[in-house]
């Protein structure tokens, strides 16, 4: 079915806002067009496959797709497995789609004859494969790489910094640039030890703009330095701007609870319940006001002491580059891309208060209702154990047989994945993995 562009796209979960924009399915759900001054577009959420018959033909299948794509010269970005789930209303039951090929494409570039003879180019190959209630579809999409003093110790709960200074911890995903790229922002990957030096991993489009030459990469110890440094331009200022904001929202809570205490202390005298009830609420009042005002001077003295030690690019230099292959696709033996760069760090900034591979799981999700977003089961006891510290540490890796045949479920019963993501911007968020590779 080609879709119309007058088409209104169906709303989905777990993708970004607005969503993607179909441009041709395979499948035999006919598309109704709604209907009626409060018509909607059904919503549906995007969903991992598991335990599918693609199986392990995935690995062979994927690429296969992939080769048929090029030939026919569809301009493609992402090739993944997925399914959709209607979200159940009133009146209809969620309803589960059968595995999707689903195909991003560049906007405006696949022509309706092309995007046919490709979803039965295949068609015929999972045929061929013997893999039937498969269903292809193309949406229009755009893939980016994700490019772009002694540092402190992670902070505690009651730490009135714990908002803002996660971008100078120790912990994993530190916001880096490359010295002569400020601008060109990414992310430092795992840490590991080779002697007594420390290094961290990222990929190489980090730190190696695209117009640069792409070859083998060693430090020479007589030539001049890749270096690295903590936080770009634009990380820099948001950063400052961040402590500000936290500066404000507590300059204003500390004027409120002076306006509380002024009214309490009026209503506080007598052996009434309610001047009982004044000096209780004066009491809790007054400590508000103090943690508020230890609040605003543990911040303001962050970003004067920041400001001093890493207000200068020069000041942000963390380490430096010494090793990054070119930049392979289909790279042997799996076919994934090679891109993958190791930055030798500054140990002296490190080390002092350095926890190790550790994520830091942020301040936005309580605890509670964090452990709930990972086992949402009602009937059993979680399977995932909330860090006291708050810092996950990583211990393996993930077996490629759990990941596609995970032993976990979902609120729904169905077998899933959660996974935690931890960005500069987004920051924590948890989602479902899927059990096979993208393309």
């Amino acid at each position: 079915t080609l879709s119309p562009r007058s088409r209104p796209p169906s709303t989905m979960r777990g993708s970004p806002a607005p969503p993607p924009k179909l441009v041709y399915r395979t499948s035999k759900d006919p598309f109704v067009m709604p209907k009626g001054p409060e018509a909607y577009s059904r919503l549906k959420q995007l969903c991992p496959v598991y335990d599918h018959e693609l199986g392990d033909k995935w690995e062979d299948v994927g690429p296969k797709v992939r080769d048929l794509l090029d030939e026919q010269q569809v301009r493609f970005s992402t090739i993944d497995l997925v399914r959709f789930r209607t979200v159940p209303d009133q009146q209809t039951p969620a309803v589960i789609s059968p595995a999707v090929i689903w195909i991003g494409v560049l906007p405006d570039t696949l022509a309706g004859e092309v995007a046919l003879n490709s979803a039965n180019a295949i068609l015929a190959l999972l045929e061929g494969e013997g893999i039937k209630a498969v269903d292809i579809e193309f949406r229009e999409s755009v893939f980016r790489r994700s490019a772009g003093a002694e540092l402190y110790k992670p902070a505690s709960y009651l730490d009135p910094t714990r908002h803002v200074i996660d971008p100078l911890t120790t912990a994993l995903g530190l916001p880096i640039v490359a010295a002569n790229t400020p601008h060109l922002q990414g992310t430092m990957g795992f840490y590991f030890k080779d002697g007594d030096n420390l290094y961290g991993v990222t990929a190489r489009h980090v730190l190696f703009p695209a117009d640069e030459d792409n070859s083998d990469y060693t430090y020479n110890p007589s030539g001049p330095r890749k270096e690295v440094l903590l936080m770009g331009t634009k990380a820099w200022k948001d950063y400052l701007e961040s402590v500000q904001i936290q500066i404000g929202y507590h300059g204003t809570a500390a004027e409120i609870y002076r306006e509380s205490i002024e009214r309490l202390e009026g209503k506080m005298e007598g052996d009434t319940p309610a001047a009982a009830k004044a000096r209780r609420e004066l009491r809790k009042t007054r400590e508000l006001l103090e943690e508020t005002t230890d609040a605003i001077n543990e911040l303001q003295k962050l970003y004067d002491q920041t400001r001093k030690d890493f207000g200068k690019p020069n000041q942000r230099v963390i380490g430096h580059v010494v090793w990054s292959p070119a930049i392979t696709v289909g790279t042997a033996p799996h076919g994934f891309t090679k891109d993958v760069c190791v930055v030798k760090l500054d140990k002296g900034r490190f080390l002092p208060n350095f926890k190790g591979n550790v994520i830091d799981l942020g301040t936005e999700i309580e605890a509670p209702k964090f452990v709930n977003k990972m086992y949402p089961r009602t009937d059993a006891q979680p399977g995932f154990k909330y860090p006291a510290d708050r810092l996950l540490k990583l211990k393996e890796i993930l077996a490629d047989d759990r990941m596609r045949h995970p032993d976990t479920k979902g609120h729904d019963g169905e077998n899933c994945l959660y996974v935690i993501k931890r960005g500069l911007t987004t920051l924590t968020t948890i989602g479902r993995a899927t059990g096979f590779f993208s393309y």
